[in-house]
C-alpha cells in the first residue's frame, strides 16, 4: 500500500524514502527543525504509520494472551507497548497500543499493518473481537509534548505516549545506566492519531499556536539519541527483545503463557542475549553518514572480522553524527570501533557506548542491584 501525506504539498517539503516514504524528510532546514522538535516547538508527520484497530469486549484480554505484554487492565487513554513473537522468541511485530474505552488502537510500521491485521483476524476464534486495518483513514502527528492540549485539533483520535525509557510494570532494564541517567528521558514522545482528511487543518491549527512542522529526519535523530529501537531498523529475522533492551517497555515477565515466552524466560533467567545494542559517536570529518547495514569492526584488526552492523544513523543537532549498531555480546565494550561504509575506503572511527549491558541476562543466582526490574 502506498501513502502520500497531504502535508507533502507544503512549501519546502522534501519527500522521505524507504520506511518513511509518504511523508516529508524535512521542510528545508533539517537541523533547525530538529532543534524545534526537541524543544516542543514542532510536530512531525509520521502518517506512514500503519494503524490497526481491535474492538469488542474481549479485545484487551485477548491481546494479553497473544502478546508479551499485560494489557488486560489498560485504562482508557493509557499507553503501552507489546510484542508479538515467533515460537523462537524472535520479534515479529512491535505495536504501540492505546485504548479509548471501546477500541484498542495499534500503531505499527507501514509494512506491518496488513500482516498484523490478517494474523490477528486469524486468531479470533469464538472471541468477541473485530479487527480492522484503518491505515488509510488515519494519520499520525508526533511531538515531544501533547499537541491536543496546546491547540484545538479537529479529527483527532487517542494519543499514544511512549513509555520509553521508564521500566514498565513487569519489565526489566538491561541498560548499562540507571533509569535516572537514561538519555531517553530527554525525549518525551507523543503520537497523535489524526484523521487523514484533517491533517492539513491540524497543521494549520498548530501553526496558529506557534508549532511548526519538522521532517522525519528530525524524529529519527532524536530517536537514535534516546537509544530507542525501531522495528525494521534495529531488528532482523533473528532479533530477540533482550538484545535491544525491550524487556524495559514491551515485556511483562510475570504474565501468563504466550508464544515465545520460553525464550524470553530462558535467556533472561539462565543465559545472555547473543548480541547487544550500542550507541556510536561517529567521526564527523567525512561529512557523510554510514548506511544502515554498514559493517562494524574493532579498531586495529584491519577490518578483518565484523563484530556487528550499523542499524540507524543521523546527524544530531548537538552531538553531531551518531548511530545505533547491534554488535556481538563478546565485543569489548571499551574498544574503539570502525564503521566501514559502502564506498571503497569509506570508514568512520566510532566510540561506543553500551546500551544493553554486556552481562545482561542470567539473573538467577546473580548478585542483586546490577540490573533493574519493576514488579
Amino acid at each position: 500500500m502506498s501513502f502520500t501525506s497531504p502535508l507533502l504539498a507544503r512549501p519546502g517539503a522534501v519527500a522521505a524514502s524507504g520506511a518513511d516514504a509518504g511523508v516529508a524528510a524535512h521542510y528545508g532546514d533539517p537541523v533547525r527543525e530538529q532543534r524545534a522538535l526537541a524543544g516542543g516547538r514542532a510536530a512531525v508527520d509520521l502518517s506512514f504509520r500503519g494503524v490497526v484497530t481491535v474492538t469488542g469486549p474481549d479485545r484487551l484480554t485477548w491481546l494479553t494472551t497473544l502478546s508479551s505484554q499485560q494489557v488486560a487492565k489498560l485504562a482508557p487513554g493509557e499507553s503501552a507497548e507489546l510484542l508479538l513473537l515467533s515460537i523462537q522468541g524472535r520479534i515479529e511485530y512491535d505495536a504501540r497500543i492505546v485504548d479509548d474505552g471501546t477500541t484498542a488502537w495499534l500503531l505499527v510500521e507501514a509494512g506491518e499493518a496488513a500482516g498484523l491485521a490478517a494474523w490477528l483476524d486469524s486468531m479470533r476464534f469464538m472471541l468477541r473481537v473485530e479487527v480492522a486495518d484503518v491505515s488509510d483513514a488515519w494519520g499520525v502527528l508526533a511531538a515531544t509534548r501533547r499537541l491536543d492540549e496546546l491547540a484545538g485539533l479537529s479529527g483527532t483520535g487517542p494519543v499514544w505516549r511512549d513509555p520509553w525509557p521508564h521500566v514498565a510494570p513487569g519489565g526489566y532494564s538491561y541498560a548499562a545506566v540507571a533509569e535516572e541517567r537514561h538519555p531517553g528521558l530527554e525525549r518525551p514522545w507523543f503520537e497523535h492519531l489524526i484523521r487523514t482528511d484533517e491533517l492539513e487543518a491540524a497543521a494549520a491549527a498548530l501553526d496558529a499556536s506557534g508549532v511548526g512542522l519538522a521532517g522525519s529526519m528530525a524524529a529519527e535523530a532524536l530517536r537514535i539519541a534516546a537509544w530507542r529501537p525501531r522495528v525494521g531498523f534495529e531488528t532482523d529475522e533473528k532479533t530477540i527483545p533482550h538484545e535491544l533492551d525491550l524487556l524495559r517497555t514491551a515485556v511483562h515477565l510475570s504474565k501468563g503463557c504466550y508464544k515465545g515466552q520460553e525464550t524470553i524466560a530462558r535467556v533472561h533467567n539462565l543465559g545472555h542475549p547473543p548480541r547487544r545494542l550500542v550507541m556510536l559517536q561517529l567521526d564527523g570529518t567525512a561529512h557523510t553518514l554510514p548506511a544502515a547495514g554498514s559493517t562494524v569492526t574493532v579498531a586495529g584488526d584491519g577490518g578483518a572480522k565484523a563484530v556487528g552492523r550499523v542499524t540507524s544513523a543521523a546527524l544530531h543537532h548537538e552531538m553531531g553524527p551518531i548511530a545505533l549498531a547491534v554488535v556481538k555480546r563478546s565485543t569489548d565494550p571499551h574498544a574503539p570501533l570502525v564503521v566501514h561504509g559502502e564506498a571503497e575506503g569509506e570508514t568512520y572511527a566510532a566510540a561506543q557506548e553500551a546500551i544493553v549491558a554486556p552481562d545482561a541476562g542470567q539473573v538467577v543466582q546473580r548478585p542483586t542491584g546490577l540490573l533493574r526490574g519493576r514488579p
